[in-house]
């Protein structure tokens, strides 16, 4: 019984391949499309950010006081920043994912190659850190100009961004592994993503919420990549930040799997 165990082990082991030439090749080809597709893009990316920027913090900042010692414009747009880096990963490896996949058929086609899918799927996980560190430092430059970002800390931002990218570009593959049609997404936006958007201390402090809440939140990614940017913004680094990067990381190396066996099962026959 053991020794059937093994194979599996083994296979499962396996889905943790290095990132290759090969999946390299597959970040590349949509690099390539994204060229001729990047002002459509970039816009949408900077537009819904800075509009939250300014209702809530030229508007409902008016009506709040001072969060923590800053402005409540301040004290969000720290999280602006990281939710638009989340939006960009969770929507290229969703929606734009499942349509390669299963309308443009372009997973079939890479995969009659020397490349396996796996590797595809790495790419694509490569691709959707990209657009969510792209994303995130476009709006981390306008907040800048804005003179919402006073500390040069907020340079390590793009490093934090690519841990954020990652990490929900692997559960919006997960998702595309996972449902029967394109439809299908609108729940794990509104049962997934919402969430963590609102509870995450995007808006709010957390420990205005119930313990239990509070408590549920720290599980939450988002709530670390936002906790990471609110310091780096504001130059309030300490060693307490570690925390935050390893359980990110713990986060990322565990869940890296999940999104290989499920589109190897699904497509994979």
């Amino acid at each position: 019984m053991k020794a059937a165990a093994l194979p599996k082990l083994h296979k499962w082991a396996s889905y943790y391949s290095p990132v290759n030439r090969w999946a390299l090749k597959v970040f590349t080809r949509n690099l390539f499309v994204f060229r001729k597709t990047w002002t459509t893009n970039l816009v949408f990316n900077i537009v819904e950010p800075l509009l939250y920027l300014a209702a809530l913090g030229a508007g409902l900042g008016m009506l709040v006081e001072d969060i923590e010692g800053m402005s409540y414009t301040q004290f969000i747009a720290p999280g602006i920043i990281a939710t638009s880096a989340m939006w960009a990963a969770a929507a290229e490896c969703s929606y734009d994912s499942f349509v390669r996949m299963y309308y443009q058929k372009i997973y079939h086609a890479i995969v009659a190659t020397p490349i396996n899918l796996e590797e595809v799927v790495t790419g694509e996980l490569l691709y959707g850190t990209f657009k969510s560190v792209l994303s995130g430092t476009v709006i981390m430059s306008v907040v800048a100009v804005l003179g919402l970002v006073p500390s040069p800390w907020a340079l390590l931002i793009p490093v934090v961004l690519v841990l954020n990218g990652m990490a929900f570009s692997q559960l919006a593959m997960i998702w595309t592994g996972i449902v029967p049609k394109i439809d299908n997404f609108a729940y794990f936006f509104t049962l997934v993503i919402t969430p963590m958007f609102l509870f995450s201390g995007v808006f709010f402090p957390l420990d205005v919420l119930p313990q239990v809440l509070q408590q549920l939140a720290w599980l939450l990614p988002l709530y670390h990549i936002v906790a990471l940017l609110r310091s780096l913004t504001l130059g309030l680094v300490s060693i307490d930040l570690l925390f935050h990067v390893l359980w990110l990381l713990v986060f990322i190396l565990i869940i890296f799997p999940l999104p290989q066996y499920l589109m190897h099962r699904r497509l994979i026959k």
